[in-house]
């Protein structure tokens, strides 16, 4: 029995979507709602976890942003896209994310539209989802007030 890619590719990520979409995080599928999530944001502030399927994604930038979460400040908004998944929403988010190469997983936090804080592929492969999440409850702390 044959399946087709994209069924399996859909299957295989779907617990690493719940991963973040449990927690309360929106998922934006189309260029359009991510625009519409920047345009939002402008009013706030918002969390935006470029996903992946590679190891550091599972293993240190999730589970570090699910342990963000738990902080008292939080930002406004909270959004994923899925790079490799969604493709065309994932290049319309990094294009508010320059001027940093694409980077996935990444994690950004928007203050009034505008990029405040970034973390790199390279700032979660080599770190612990406790220090990721340190990371970023001192950006919430400092941008969500």
């Amino acid at each position: 029995m044959a399946m087709s890619f994209d069924s399996y590719m859909k299957d295989m990520v779907k617990p690493m979507r719940e991963d973040l979409t449990r927690l309360g995080i929106t998922e934006l599928l189309t260029p359009e709602q991510v625009e519409e999530a920047i345009e939002k944001s402008k009013d706030g502030t918002m969390l935006l976890v470029v996903n992946s399927v590679c190891g550091c994604a599972a293993g240190q930038c999730r589970p570090g942003v699910a342990k963000a979460l738990q902080n008292d400040t939080l930002p406004t908004y909270t959004y994923t896209v899925f790079a490799g998944q969604e493709k065309d929403a994932t290049a319309k988010a990094r294009e508010f994310l320059a001027p940093y190469p694409p980077s996935s997983p990444s994690i950004a936090l928007f203050k009034n539209g505008e990029l405040a804080h970034f973390i790199q592929r390279h700032q979660i492969e080599d770190r612990s989802a406790d220090m990721i999440a340190g990371d970023l409850i001192n950006a919430f702390n400092e941008f969500c007030k």
